[in-house]
């Protein structure tokens, strides 16, 4: 009987247990039926175009030398020049939950040459959680900080000058291949990863020139919430046409809040890699056996103070200098070019929406040398923005 007066007690625990499980399985359905009636309301593929005109007026204030910094010995070359930078459109495309197109051109460069031109972006983005996400197609690897914003917030007249020959070796700029990021936590510091392997030989290419590859990785550690401090390190090695290249770089930001109106950003960066691009324009007859003996080395600060107006017709203004140093074959034929650039700003809409700025970029050679771009120069820019 005590064996039956258990098993009583049993069906009737199982009985409790069935109709509390039931209960909260009946629970849950709903629930998952309401997340799931929101999901169905979310029609895809939603769509975001955006866009960026952006033009400059340029007058060069160094005797023979032109707007594009080169210099002329017999006095030809152009002293002023309207230009047309960039006009940008973005198509944004989630076609799913975690799937996103991104397609970006500047039109503004059917101006030249349009063959590795005008397409800029062109990628597939599947984010699989905050930790993990893989992108394909042609994208900017993150390498240093100007990669983590667009142009069109930048802070001064344009990209820096390492940012721009560390495009041609492949590291940064636009570049075709694979990417996976992600963002987490080590304890209580915020941290950001990024590991990239891409062709290296910029965008719109049908294919690689070589069989090598590059990759790059990007960590960037939150240490100040308060200020915004961040320091991102930054490393890759490849190869190119056989030889093994390298590029290491170090990144300091910072964002101090004064009050609601006043706020100071600095960014520091340097970067050092193998100029292959210079080593194999060598004739191979006398170019050395290691490619390093060709570096690369180049280093930016650049402060940027802002006051918020918040006026109708003006919302802020301000003002900033970077302060430039690039040596392109520092260990053989060492001639740094160094740059100032202070910029005055101001800003019509928020969030850059139309922008007028002023400024003068002054160029300093160690040597100059005649009828190159390696000669000092001293420019004056106009330059007007919308973003839209």
């Amino acid at each position: 009987m005590a064996f039956f007066s258990i098993k009583k007690k049993s069906l009737i625990l199982c009985m409790l247990a069935c109709g509390l499980s039931a209960y909260a399985q009946n629970q849950d359905s709903l629930k998952t039926t309401s997340a799931l009636q929101e999901k169905n309301d979310v029609k895809y593929p939603q769509l975001q175009i955006k866009g960026l005109f952006q033009a400059r007026y340029l007058v060069g204030m160094s005797k023979d030398v032109d707007v594009n910094g080169l210099h002329h010995t017999d006095g030809s070359g152009t002293d002023n020049n309207f230009m047309l930078k960039y006009m940008r459109v973005q198509v944004r495309a989630q076609i799913s939950k975690r799937t996103e197109v991104v397609v970006l051109a500047n039109l503004a460069d059917f101006k030249n040459d349009p063959k590795s031109r005008v397409l800029e972006n062109a990628y597939l983005k599947y984010t699989f959680n905050p930790k993990l996400a893989i992108t394909v197609g042609q994208f900017r690897p993150w390498f240093g900080i100007e990669e983590t914003y667009p142009i069109d917030i930048i802070k001064s007249l344009d990209w820096s000058n390492q940012y721009t020959e560390f495009g041609k070796l492949g590291w940064t700029s636009f570049q075709i291949g694979m990417s996976a990021t992600g963002q987490l936590q080590l304890g209580e510091i915020p941290f950001q990863y990024a590991v990239s392997v891409v062709n290296g030989n910029g965008k719109n290419q049908v294919n690689d020139n070589d069989n090598g590859k590059q990759y790059s990785t990007r960590l960037v550690f939150g240490l100040s919430k308060k200020y915004n401090f961040n320091v991102g390190l930054n490393g890759g090695i490849g190869e190119v046409f056989s030889k093994k290249v390298y590029a290491l770089g170090v990144d300091l930001s910072s964002l101090i809040q004064f009050d609601p109106k006043w706020s100071l950003d600095m960014q520091l960066e340097a970067k050092q890699a193998t100029n292959h691009v210079l080593y194999n324009s060598i004739a191979p007859e006398i170019r050395p056996e290691n490619p390093d003996q060709y570096l690369i080395r180049g280093a930016y600060f650049l402060p940027n103070l802002r006051y918020e107006i918040n006026h109708k017709n003006l919302s802020a203004f301000e003002l900033s200098c970077r302060y430039e140093y690039l040596d392109t074959n520092f260990r053989m034929a060492s001639n740094p070019r160094q740059t100032i650039t202070p910029m005055f700003g101001l800003e019509f809409l928020k969030n850059y929406g139309a922008r007028i700025q002023l400024g003068v970029q002054f160029d300093r050679y160690k040597h100059q040398i005649e009828n190159t771009s390696q000669y000092n120069n001293n420019l004056f820019i106009v330059q007007v923005q919308s973003r839209f």
